[in-house]
């Protein structure tokens, strides 16, 4: 009894805790389930709150309602503001709204810290909440109690609403069909726009009335967003007292989990979640027998030309007279000849190319970008140069995330996370009397490679949005672990005291910034070249047909799991690498430099270059690097608006990357050249 009447504290405060989730939770469910947007700027909507609330509140309760009514009112119009943003990328997917939704997110802290500052603000309440009651023998806060009874009657209020009135009907109607909505005389648009207004209003109420409990500071809208993913991932997205339910259990691990198992707490939220989330995703796995007879397909359809190509079984050749027919054909009806190409489209594209033979032109950019970086250790300072290195470390991890999202089609939020092990195992290593350069490369390749083999089984067999989840929740596992094992990682404090690399055995080690330089540009160009070699090879376009075609592959024949497997091993391997670089450029590791905000970043950096393209990944990483270190030293604080301003631009006016600048007619000579046209 003596131990349960000593939990009763921890056990209340973890419901109240998980109320406050609830309530958040529910908007973020809201947003995602109903208008189907990916909001990663909801944990800013609720610190637009807190700030707000503490703000106005000065301990009365006039004070009190007036920041409810104002934080409640600006986080609202937040929402509206984001469904006029959202509304562009309906058609493009969860992964530009993530992207564009995660820079509103780094926009709206920066701007909040510049105004508040960056000290965590004290919340004054009124004085009738400001005292303890007594509780079963114990003393307890009066607000908290307060504020559960309050979250409790928001719960029924909101399914009531959801259940029972004509609005709850138009929001579950949008949700499973916006045509037949749009049939009864109603707006799919209006209702897309309320609904984000409601899930605004919801995380702004929240954070007013929350801020005594997860108080408004830097930190805030972060911890309060992954908080929310866990709660709806594990409530789902279908019922609000399911929600409800896994908030309470959220809160409970956050506060009496810690008192009963403080060594494995920090590890079950996201545990729970990858779990949840992998279960879903092998019952909705596309069957090895689901899809289309390949042998069925049109034979105009591009899908199936490719598909021919990589198949078990090769078709006949035509004979010379369809072939002489062909151009005949793609005459009289005015477009270019698929196959062979029109004269005329060469020409514009740029016929004197073809006398460079084609490895020559396949491995030119690559050289020119190599030839460009060699003089740098004579060009640039010593920071500035350390800086180019780092930008190599993170361009290999941005690689590792276009090998996933644009050839293999998993799209990954997780990708540090091998990035992490590799960087890791390079820090270890020296610590351990291995300062040999390409010992700690191959140790942290395959660190991070078996790392993926063991994630691979929750990954593989996932899809879209769930593999965005499924990554996100390995990659904050994997940081809840680099935090914890202080014995092994130095906890957040990091590892510094290590022995520096050496490139070669009995070489000099790699103090200075040049010669750190070099080597990372060495290890960077050999493991881009390997890349390349795959991704042009046989097994590179087997990977495109998986993604463009997963059912046709299967029916042909394909093992898709073994070929996402070989991808998924190999970009971990590749993100190992770039960790690797990342220890000997800086000469240290910290959970901080592998967290959710580096994933985030590797995967804009794919997302700038094209997603097919790996010069391009590594042409973004240099460029969030010069905006993030570089060009923010000229406006000190203002780095996270750059770069959110950064995210946002690039979603609106680089849908497809630089890759997708090129002229079309361009693109489609390339894509005859390389037999996918």
């Amino acid at each position: 009894m003596n131990v349960l009447d000593a939990q009763l504290v921890p056990a209340v405060d973890g419901v109240a805790y998980g109320l406050l989730l609830f309530v958040v939770a529910a908007g973020l469910s809201l947003a995602f389930g109903t208008a189907g947007v990916l909001n990663l700027s909801h944990g800013t909507l609720y610190a637009i709150g807190a700030y707000t609330g503490a703000e106005l509140s000065d301990g009365t309760w006039a004070g009190l309602l007036l920041g409810l009514a104002t934080g409640t009112a600006v986080a609202g119009t937040a929402g509206i503001l984001l469904a006029v943003l959202t509304t562009p990328l309906v058609r493009r997917g969860h992964l530009a709204q993530a992207l564009l939704t995660f820079g509103l997110a780094l926009i709206g802290g920066n701007l909040l810290i510049e105004y508040f500052g960056s000290d965590a603000i004290p919340v004054r309440i009124p004085e009738a909440l400001d005292q303890s009651v007594t509780l079963l023998g114990h003393r307890y806060p009066a607000y908290r109690l307060g504020f559960i009874v309050m979250a409790l009657l928001l719960a029924a209020f909101g399914t009531w609403v959801l259940t029972r009135t004509r609005a709850g009907a138009a929001v579950r109607a949008a949700a499973d069909d916006s045509q037949m909505l749009a049939t009864t005389g109603r707006s799919p648009g209006a209702v897309h726009t309320g609904v984000l207004a409601a899930a605004g209003a919801l995380a702004g109420a929240a954070g007013v009335l929350g801020a005594p409990i997860i108080g408004p500071g830097p930190d805030t809208g972060d911890t309060v967003l992954m908080l929310s993913l866990v709660v709806v991932v594990l409530g789902g997205l279908r019922s609000l007292w399911a929600t409800l339910f896994a908030a309470i259990a959220v809160g409970e691990v956050q506060s009496l989990g810690v008192s009963l198992a403080a060594d494995w707490a920090p590890y079950l939220l996201f545990a729970a979640m990858a779990l949840v989330l992998t279960i879903r995703a092998h019952r909705s796995a596309v069957p090895a027998a689901a899809g289309h007879d390949a042998d069925a397909a049109s034979a105009t359809d591009p899908v199936a030309r490719l598909l021919r190509r990589l198949g078990p079984a090769r078709e006949p050749r035509a004979d010379s007279a369809q072939r002489q027919q062909t151009p005949k054909r793609a005459e009289s009806s005015g477009q270019p000849d698929p196959a062979t190409g029109s004269r005329r489209t060469a020409q514009v594209a740029g016929l004197r190319s073809k006398s460079l033979p084609r490895p020559v032109r396949q491995v030119a950019p690559g050289l020119v970008l190599l030839v460009a970086l060699i003089p740098l250790p004579v060009l640039l300072s010593p920071y500035a140069l350390s800086l180019v290195g780092y930008a190599l470390a993170l361009g290999l991890l941005a690689v590792s995330v276009t090998v996933l999202t644009g050839y293999a089609g998993l799209p990954t939020l997780g990708q540090a996370a091998p990035f992490a092990v590799g960087a890791y195992t390079t820090a270890l290593l020296a610590g351990a009397g291995w300062t040999v350069g390409p010992v700690q490369v191959l140790a942290s390749a395959t660190a991070a490679a078996l790392f993926a083999l063991v994630t691979a089984p929750a990954v593989i067999r996932a899809r879209g949005t769930t593999v965005l989840m499924i990554t996100l929740a390995i990659g904050e596992l994997t940081v809840v672990a680099a935090g914890e094992l202080k014995s092994v990682t130095g906890g957040t404090e990091g590892l510094i005291d290590f022995p520096p690399t050496q490139a070669l055995w009995g070489g000099e080690p790699l103090i200075d910034e040049s010669p750190a330089y070099n080597y990372s540009l060495v290890v960077a160009a050999c493991a881009i070249a390997l890349t390349l070699f795959f991704l042009r090879s046989p097994a590179g376009k087997l990977l495109i047909g998986t993604r463009e075609a997963e059912a046709r592959m299967r029916a042909s024949g394909h093992p898709v799991a073994r070929y996402l497997l070989l991808a998924y091993i190999g970009a971990g391997a590749l993100a190992g690498i770039g960790g690797s670089m990342l220890t000997t450029v800086q000469a240290y590791i910290s959970p901080a430099d592998v967290g959710f905000e580096i994933a985030a970043f590797a995967l804009l950096a794919a997302v700038i270059g094209g997603t097919h393209s790996v010069l391009g990944a590594m042409f973004g990483a240099g460029l969030i690097v010069f905006i993030r270190d570089w060009l923010s030293a000229s406006w000190p604080g203002h780095g996270p608006f750059l770069l959110g301003v950064l995210f946002v631009v690039t979603v609106y006016l680089l849908p497809r990357g630089l890759a997708g600048l090129r002229p079309p007619i361009q693109n489609r000579w390339f894509r005859a050249l390389r037999g996918t046209a």
